[in-house]
């Protein structure tokens, strides 16, 4: 018998050196992607993002690592992932697939984890967990706030209560220094009042005939904003967005209102007026709200929209450049991952415009549940400048989730199936696994741009 172990064994080395570098990496994605779709995790891991120094020795290329906090006994998963990566590594490669292969490595297993731990129904409480809780209130409790460990903390998700004052830290609204920041909010609440009175208070004798046009737009837009919420039909609600709105567009002529901004208010809108309003949000009424607190909420999010748009200022511009060049990017990623569902939407004579732009232009806040606009918010604004093209890693990931049901569509049932996504069901462990496989794939594939080059 153990001769046979030992035969079967080494026909199995035999065989797997014979591979060629591109064929092994291929293989090891195969499987990362195989652990990301499969088992669920006995626990919950938690993930945080550093940026370290791997071995000064022999490098000094930064290196992700990554700050992992387990509950109950996760040992046996973990060793099965570490052998299903070791077994695709264990053969010599050429420098290149090797680099690569040292990204993966480093990432995928703890990434994996992480993916697998989102399968367990608790993931929805992982924003909550004590510890989590715990190292939040260590870091807003500074004297001056170290952002990068903020955003470390909040790319997993942030704890409902502390969202808001989080959100404007992470978009530097507030400012980290805790002495200044009572005083920063209340002059640039007091500015946004003022705007008001002056742009939007006022007759439309005053306004020229594109900011009447803009303004009409705008009333148009915002009940048609998040439709199936019935909080934004409320009368009060909309013209908080159209204010909000009108008010950014004409501060910002370069590009104006343009339709989908609307949709971007919608989640500062609800998490600044959690402050003021309790329960679910299907239950809230704005007119319980003093004028006063209405315009805070209203300051706030205007000037958060402001610091979010600041980051992606040609995705709004004339032709809306920066969106069409993510889409483009966007498209080799899926070709470079998923090869047949690349080629398959190709044949089927589909742009990738045709459905990613509305992703880009409203950052996904029409494509999945209301109630998980909040969670993705949150990992969005943790990667700061870096998140258009971070944008581009979950976009991928999202649709890569019906990789199958992709390549058995025709043109027309393709259009109909990316306009009307199957995810009205969606919990936190599907958001998560979108996230995990983000990651693992900016991870991968981000510093080495040779793998996105055409050709």
């Amino acid at each position: 018998m153990r001769n046979n172990n030992k035969s079967n064994q080494s026909s199995g080395a035999e065989e797997h050196h014979s591979q060629t570098p591109e064929s092994r990496f291929n293989q090891t994605l195969r499987n990362v992607q195989g652990l990301l779709k499969g088992r669920s995790m006995p626990g919950k891991v938690l993930l945080t993002r550093r940026s370290e120094l791997v071995d000064h020795s022999n490098s000094q290329e930064p290196a992700l690592n990554y700050e992992r906090s387990f509950s109950y006994n996760d040992a046996e998963t973990s060793d099965s992932i570490s052998k299903a990566l070791e077994e695709a590594f264990d053969s010599p490669s050429e420098p290149n697939t090797n680099e690569n292969v040292n990204k993966l490595k480093s990432s995928a297993s703890n990434v994996e984890n992480t993916s697998k731990g989102a399968q367990k129904s608790v993931i929805g409480a992982r924003a909550t967990d004590s510890a989590r809780v715990m190292k939040f209130t260590k870091v807003l409790s500074g004297t001056t706030v170290i952002l990068e460990k903020l955003r470390e903390l909040a790319w997993s998700g942030i704890p409902p209560y502390m969202r808001p004052d989080v959100w404007r830290l992470l978009l530097g609204y507030a400012p980290s220094n805790s002495d200044r920041r009572e005083g920063v909010l209340r002059r640039k609440r007091l500015e946004y009042l003022d705007c008001v009175s002056q742009y939007y208070d006022i007759p439309d004798t005053e306004r020229s005939d594109d900011e009447i046009n803009m303004l009409r737009q705008i009333a148009v837009d915002c009940p048609r904003t998040v439709p199936d919420v019935s909080f934004f039909q409320q009368e009060q609600v909309q013209k908080s967005l159209e204010r909000i709105l009108y008010t950014w567009a004409i501060r910002h002529p370069a590009s104006g209102y343009v339709q989908g901004i609307n949709d971007l208010v919608t989640p500062f809108l609800v998490v600044f007026l959690s402050e003021h309003l309790d329960g679910s949000v299907d239950s809230w009424s704005i007119s319980v709200l003093s004028t006063d607190q209405i315009c805070i909420v209203e300051a706030d999010c205007y000037w958060c929209l402001s610091k979010l748009l600041d980051g992606m200022q040609d995705h709004y511009t004339f032709a809306q450049p920066g969106i069409q060049r993510l889409v483009f990017k966007l498209k080799e990623l899926v070709r470079r991952i998923d090869e047949p569902v690349s080629r398959h939407v190709e044949e089927q004579g589909l742009e990738f415009l045709q459905f990613a732009f509305r992703w880009f232009n409203c950052l996904l806040i029409r494509e999945i549940p209301f109630h998980l606009i909040s969670r993705l918010w949150d990992t969005y604004l943790a990667e700061g400048d870096a998140l258009p093209d971070f944008l581009v890693y979950i976009f991928a990931s999202f649709l890569l989730t019906w990789s199958e049901e992709l390549k058995k569509l025709d043109f027309q049932e393709l259009v109909m199936f990316l306009q009307h996504l199957p995810t009205n069901n969606w919990t936190d462990q599907e958001l998560e696994m979108v996230l995990s496989r983000a990651f693992m794939w900016h991870s991968m594939f981000n510093s080495s741009p040779r793998h996105l080059a055409t050709g």
